[in-house]
């Protein structure tokens, strides 16, 4: 008789198929899955069939059938080794052509194990609903192999949970439907050599109404003001929403809480009902009213107790809250000083350290820690996102984490933050703006404000009140994975893009932080984060971030602390630390991690620089402390760190800090100023007035207002490096040839953190590519990626080539990337160059390597990474806009040049800091005797402090050097030619037209 694991029909396989073991009458027969007799090969999608999996090459088990006398089921069973240091196991995939199998009359599944008396959990994954196997929703639960030989364990479907740390697609419905099933995974012990046995997998049982049918109420919290009533809605729900077959009865009460019944509410008690065939969604309500006392009050709790009986009962048990009143630091109308004394004295120890622990919206798998441990923040990472990723999903979301503050005694907000690094980057639709290292390259602290008040506008749309940003790092070595973070080299350049501090948060005291427009920012990181050397890194594969800044007292100062001032006297609301290390010569320390640099943190930053605001630890990086977790932490606290951002290991922090303060290793007064800076902020956000998200600025996102200002942006990051016969700009009447990798894909032009934290290729966010601006510029246009489509015919050839993305250590030179073009970037470019006139444009993060390259082309264009809107960098190659950008970085001939900087006394490199051609307008006449003149106007703008003219004095010098020099740049015209615009940036305009004037004479 032919045995299979498709479930054609219940019926079907009762026919051919044997119950295992009896049954009960009104049971329908059980199904076999898989009877591992060799009716499911091993194989795996689109096929029916058994394979195996694993986080290395060496995770995934070894599997075989074998032949055993003892066989629970036939002749043969699964039989397997393994020795798994991350993740393995494996998975029976159904065959993806094929229906998918209907397991929904069933009270569960079960299998045969044969135990080892191991003592470790086995995980049982199931995948619900999707397209197919690998494209599911997965469902877990797991048994205990606590016992030897063999067993039959039963996993009934209602012990199945979501999986909330891995989907593949995201989720479908988040329900457990099982009428559309595409097979089962066990996931096998780490750490441990093992070997395992497994027969006789079907299901059993008659299906459990509490599996479809639910209830749910409308809120886990309820709110209501002293007096109020408080109405309770509890909502019957199932699967396919069917009717019951069976009623529903609810039991509730009140009882237990901090409130105290017949004094601050009347209790209530009493049974619900739904009869059989009551219809889903069907509603009752539960009212609970309170009683005035006229005292000021903390929040007091009303739990609403329910037994359900015939469904599955609400994950917790509702609660009503009688909200605070009265208190001092409840009213607006007192200073915010003020307010912070009074809630900081009446808080225990565990709500201080509370407010001092962050979260990850991933770890809340149990939302009711946001109250159990009064928790202070949460915060999205790179790719956690709200399914969908709508503004409107993140409001919910967030709004649902704030109500759960609503159960603390105190009612403290929670501060929500997010990296939206260039834009709300992590939101589908969201204006996603050039990197800094673009915004450094248009020498415009105008309208980088405005990019970011555009950045602030919609995330605060979104009920995100907090940005980390900006990354305020000075880069000196494009080696370095985060460069692209940076404004650029020069720590006056960096401090002059500090303008994007008042578009993100408003005025520098902070009035404007309660805006439905602002968010508080974040200065990072502290301190020398761009400094680090290259091979001194110890996290993984990283070769130079999170290294060590090797630096002398004086170029700490000058260097990576000057944006610090800036930003400090720009009112900037928190400062993230470095995950580097710091190592200042003389000091007799050695390296030591910024995280436990008290002298920098206390010291400089809070002491010498007066930084009010707080300062919040980045992700996970106490771990990186030396000793035990609790040094860790009681390091970090005493160092100065406010917050500490433990994505998931808040429970950890919170209880480890309570038992250091207690045992006397970290004072409280240290927690009190901590916390007292958190609240500070928090109300100068207006988060105890309006917790919740006000969504009126979400029809702007994305809107075409707020991408003009990003398309602006990116048409101002373009830097012209050569223009041999004025190539550029483009004429509309030319016919033009595209190539490259880069020319048509909106994430290789957005770069890392976009939708998620290393970004990725292709068309994930809304957007114009290159290509596509140029074709809505008017231009006629072939597009072949890889230049294999034929060249005749084109009056000049548009190269668009470049850099995937990446973000942090991952793009670490030496860490899998390096700095060349691709071997098909640079096959595009030598072909469409040898057939004609040529522009190449290079979309990256850092400066490319074109070597000897560089002669057949015409003309180049350091692109940067423009963000969404590929128009603007279409505006400035048709000449709707001009070319204006500057280098804020020096373009090295070598990799072995690394690292190169202004101000260097061996500086000879391909193009200079500051380089920039311009197609605004010609360079000036006369030469020598044009910068004679230019220098004594320069100097009398410097006594006259008269900056707007000593920088257009500087711009045309710049331009009779750039004119002359032409792509003969040398080192004696480099060097000069980059301290200049140093000198401009600092506003020593008569020293910088001095500095060209000796790059004239050289070049």
């Amino acid at each position: 008789m032919p045995r299979t694991a498709l479930l054609v029909s219940t019926a079907l396989c009762a026919a051919l198929l044997t119950p295992a073991v009896s049954r009960a009458a009104a049971d329908p027969p059980t199904v076999a899955v898989d009877r591992f007799e060799g009716e499911v090969p091993f194989a795996s999608q689109p096929a029916e069939g058994i394979f195996t999996w694993g986080g290395d090459s060496d995770d995934p088990p070894a599997l075989q059938l074998t032949a055993r006398p003892d066989a629970p089921e036939g002749e043969k069973v699964l039989t397997g080794t393994y020795d798994i240091s991350g993740y393995g196991g494996f998975t029976h995939d159904f065959a993806a052509d094929r229906p998918a199998h209907d397991w929904s009359a069933h009270r569960g599944v079960r299998l045969w194990w044969e135990g080892q008396g191991t003592g470790k959990k086995i995980a049982f994954e199931i995948k619900d609903g999707g397209a197919h196997g690998e494209a599911s929703e997965l469902w877990t639960t797991s048994f205990t192999d606590d016992f030897t030989g063999w067993k039959q364990v039963e996993l009934p479907f209602t012990d199945f949970v979501y999986r909330t740390d891995y989907q593949p697609v995201g989720g479908i419905d988040h329900v457990l439907g099982l009428t559309q099933m595409w097979g089962y995974a066990l996931t096998l012990p780490v750490g441990v050599k093992g070997r395992f046995a497994v027969d006789g997998v079907e299901l059993y049982g008659t299906a459990d109404q509490s599996l479809r049918a639910a209830v749910t109420t409308d809120a886990a919290i309820h709110p209501v003001a002293e007096g109020g009533d408080a109405t309770v809605k509890i909502t019957l729900t199932t699967t396919g929403a069917a009717p019951v077959d069976q009623p529903v009865t609810i039991a509730y009460e009140t009882a237990g809480g901090t409130a105290r019944p017949g004094t601050d509410y009347t209790p209530v008690s009493g049974t619900l009902t739904f009869p059989a065939g009551t219809a889903s969604g069907t509603t009752r309500t539960v009212r609970v009213h309170t009683l005035k006392d006229r005292s000021a009050e903390p929040a007091e709790t009303i739990p609403l107790k329910l037994t359900v009986t015939g469904a599955k009962p609400p994950a917790e048990n509702p609660e009503v809250v009688v909200d605070a009143h009265g208190l001092p630091y409840l009213d607006a109308k007192l200073p915010v000083r003020r307010r912070v004394a009074d809630l900081l004295s009446r808080m225990s120890l565990e709500e201080k350290a509370g407010q001092m622990t962050q979260a990850e919206r991933g770890a809340m798998s149990a939302p009711g820690d946001i109250a159990a441990y009064g928790l202070g923040s949460l915060l999205s990472g790179g790719g956690s996102t709200p399914t969908p990723n709508t503004p409107a999903a993140w409001a919910k979301m967030i709004d649902a984490f704030q109500l759960r503050t609503r159960a603390t005694r105190f009612q403290i907000p929670l501060v929500y933050g997010v990296d939206a690094v260039h834009g709300h980057n992590n939101l589908a639709g969201a204006t996603v703006m050039p990197h800094n290292i673009g915004l450094g390259a248009t020498r415009d602290p105008a309208l980088v404000q405005r990019t970011g008040a555009v950045t602030a506008a919609e995330v605060r749309a979104t009920g995100v009140p907090w940005d980390f940003a900006p990354c305020l790092c000075v880069t000196r070595d494009e080696r370095w994975g985060r460069s692209y973070e940076s404004f650029g080299e020069d720590p006056a350049l960096v401090e002059s893009m500090e303008t994007i501090v008042q578009g993100l948060q408003g005025r520098a005291d902070g009035s404007d932080l309660d805006r439905s427009d602002k968010v508080l920012a974040t200065a990072k990181h502290f301190v020398g984060d761009g400094g680090t050397t290259y091979g001194s890194s110890t996290t993984g594969t990283y070769t130079i971030d999170q290294g060590v800044t090797q630096v002398t007292r004086q170029q700490l100062e000058a260097v990576h602390l000057a944006p610090y001032q800036e930003a400090v006297d720009r009112g900037v609301g928190t400062v993230m630390p470095s995950y580097s290390s710091l190592d200042i010569a003389g000091d007799g320390r050695g390296p030591v991690k910024m995280h436990a640099r008290g002298d920098m943190i206390n010291g400089v930053l809070k002491g010498r620089m007066g930084f009010d605001g707080f300062v919040i630890s980045d992700w996970n990086a106490i771990d990186q402390l030396p000793g035990d977790y609790a040094a860790h932490v009681r390091t970090a606290v005493t160092a100065g760190v406010d917050m500490m951002m433990v994505p998931y290991g808040y429970k950890d922090f919170a209880t480890t800090l309570v038992d250091e303060v207690r045992a006397g290793r970290v004072s409280e007064r240290r927690v009190d100023d901590a916390v007292a800076r958190i609240l500070t902020q928090k109300f100068r956000l207006g988060l105890f007035e309006h917790p919740y998200a006000d969504t009126r600025g979400a029809a702007d996102i994305g809107s075409a207002a707020h991408r003009a200002v990003a398309r602006r942006a990116a048409a101002e990051s373009q830097v012209l490096l050569k223009n041999d016969g004025g190539l550029l700009p483009l004429k509309t009447s030319q016919k033009v040839y595209v190539a490259g990798s880069n020319a048509d894909d909106i994430g290789n032009q957005s770069g890392g953190w976009t939708l998620t934290w290393q970004g990725s290729s292709g068309a994930i966010t809304p957007g114009t590519t290159i290509l596509q601006g140029m074709r809505e510029a008017g231009g006629h246009v072939t597009y072949s990626k890889d230049a294999s489509a034929p060249t005749a015919g084109h009056d000049v050839g548009v190269i668009v080539v470049g850099e995937t993305p990446y973000a942090e250590g991952v793009g670490d030179v030496g860490n899998g990337h390096d700095l060349r073009l691709s071997a098909a970037d640079q096959k595009a470019v030598d072909t469409v160059c040898a057939a004609m006139k040529c522009a190449v444009l290079v979309v990256s993060g850092r400066p490319q390597l074109l070597g000897d390259r560089l002669p057949g082309i015409d003309a180049l264009v350091a692109s940067w990474l423009p963000g969404t809107e590929g128009a603007g960098v279409a505006d400035v190659l048709y000449g709707r806009r001009p070319f204006t950008g500057q280098l804020p970085v020096t373009w090295p001939k070598s990799e072995a040049q690394l690292p190169i900087n202004v101000g260097d006394t061996a500086y000879d490199p391909q193009f200079p800091y500051g380089w920039g051609l311009t197609t605004l307008t010609p360079a000036p006449r006369g030469g020598a005797a044009a910068l004679k003149a230019l220098a004594a106007a320069a100097r009398a703008a410097d006594r006259a402090g008269a900056d707007r003219t000593g920088a257009a004095l500087v711009a045309r010098a710049r331009l009779i050097v750039q004119q002359k020099a032409g792509q003969h740049i040398t080192a004696a015209v480099a060097r000069p030619f980059a301290e200049a615009d140093h000198l401009l940036l600092t506003g020593h305009y008569g020293g910088a037209v001095d500095k060209l004037t000796a790059a004239y004479r050289a070049a």
